[in-house]
């Protein structure tokens, strides 16, 4: 393997110091090339000193043989007396200075005096501190304000958690608990890995061996989702518990609750179980090796711990594999039943759509009616008068009449009404006719 470099500078914030005197520093997490990531502690003086060292390394790139040739970042001059608001204000400045520098050509991002500034030492370790004088105070820069140093309004109370057991770190990364003691969390990683301090010890600490000081609830816990989200398996992992699920690289799965000690709940088909969230990363995202490199080992669970001693009376709140599995099927039911619903509901349209279109046709023609049939349904009056009109002209010429009038009428929707017009005129003509022979007979009588 080559000479160690450094992938990134992130500022994180500063803190203010009380011994041996009131003064601040800044706090760094570099990522080295390896995938590990140390957190070192710098005064502004000091950068500000290696800062003219490099532009001395390098006067082309510094600008001082010719302005237009400089690359190396500017970086403005410490004050006279360095408060905490010029502290605070210097932090963007800062931050793209860091930003800037590992960017810069490999002979100067990766030269000897770069590397050895923010290589870790002692103190950053180990702070000299004074346990009469009160702790320092941290002021974490917000990670979506980086650029931002005017959102810093004031210190962060870092929450204090208490260790349920004792904890041997196998790692220069990682801090040693005794049960009992009281750490304050700086970084809370969804891996399972808790960054913490405790007097002038810092380092990484699991999860599962802290509990809060003040009860067994954890508040920041999510609630379990069981409409899951997508994540897709990084590196295979082989169970070890019977609550665990054994998966390949690639697999994809549903996560349905995210639990702070870095073993989420996941779904595969309709099984559940426990995986390590360091092994995952979310569907469409790129492959992030950072996270895997943050810690070499997965981070114990709860139930793996002995002889762990809470404070607490009320055990913590936790939830058995067979409540996940059972209420997941049951979402998973719902959820085929409401496509189902939906499949229907766009049947139907299409459905009363054809009944529209038959209720919009076209009314039949009713039948013609027989002869027999008007006879029948006629008063007595027009029938004697039909009878009489059929008597009094010739069989041809009733035929022809007859014919005529009863032709097959057409499929026009008025067809059917014109021929009933048409009988009714020929049933007045013929009651006229009849009462006119009549009245003319008397007054030719008289």
């Amino acid at each position: 393997m080559g000479d160690a470099f450094i992938r990134h500078i992130e500022l994180l914030g500063y803190e203010k110091r009380f011994f041996p005197s009131q003064h601040y520093v800044y706090m760094f997490l570099v990522k080295w090339n390896d995938l590990s990531e140390k957190l070192i502690y710098r005064r502004f003086t000091e950068i500000y000193e290696f800062h003219k060292a490099l532009k001395e390394m390098f006067p082309i790139e510094s600008g001082d043989i010719n302005a237009e040739n400089r690359i190396i970042p500017h970086l403005p001059a410490p004050k006279w007396f360095d408060g905490q608001r010029s502290t605070q204000s210097r932090q963007g400045t800062l931050a793209e200075y860091c930003y800037t520098l590992v960017n810069l050509p490999h002979k100067i991002s990766r030269c000897l005096h770069v590397v050895s500034f923010f290589e870790v030492r002692p103190d950053d370790m180990n702070p000299v501190t004074d346990s009469q004088i009160r702790k320092p105070e941290v002021f974490l820069l917000p990670k979506d304000a980086k650029k931002n140093a005017s959102d810093i309004t004031g210190p962060i109370v870092l929450q204090t958690y208490r260790a349920i057991a004792d904890y041997e770190k196998s790692s220069k990364s990682e801090m040693a608990l005794k049960a009992g003691d009281a750490v304050d969390v700086v970084e809370k990683s969804e891996t399972g890995w808790w960054f913490c301090q405790l007097k002038n010890k810092r380092g990484w600490v699991p999860a599962a061996y802290l509990e809060p000081m003040d009860g067994p609830d954890e508040s920041e816990e999510q609630e379990p989702n069981y409409a899951g989200e997508l994540y897709v398996v990084q590196k295979s992992y082989t169970a070890v518990e019977e609550d665990e699920l054994t998966l390949k690289e690639g697999d994809t799965i549903e996560v349905i609750h995210k639990l702070l000690d870095g073993w989420w709940v996941i779904r595969k088909d309709e099984t559940t179980g426990y995986y390590p969230s360091m092994y995952l990363k979310k569907s469409g995202e790129v492959n992030t090796a950072e996270k895997s490199g943050l810690r070499n080992h997965i981070p114990p669970r709860r139930s793996t711990i002995r002889n762990a001693k809470s404070i607490h009376n009320k055990g913590r709140k936790q939830i058995s594999q067979e409540t996940y599995r059972r209420n997941s099927k049951k979402y998973m039911q719902n959820r085929r039943n409401m496509r189902g619903n939906l499949q229907n509901k766009d049947i139907i349209p299409e459905t009363n759509e054809q009944e529209e279109n038959k209720s919009k046709a076209q009314p039949a023609v009713p039948p013609r009616p027989s002869k027999d049939l008007i006879m029948n349904r006629c008063t007595e009056s027009t029938r004697r008068k039909i009878i009489t009109a059929a008597s009094s002209c010739p069989k041809e010429q009733c035929e022809h009449f007859h014919q005529h009038l009863w032709a097959e009428p057409s499929h026009s929707p008025g067809s059917s009404s014109l021929a009933g017009s048409l009988l009714s005129l020929i049933c007045i003509l013929n009651d006229f006719f009849f009462w006119f022979l009549t009245v003319t007979s008397i007054a030719l009588r008289l």
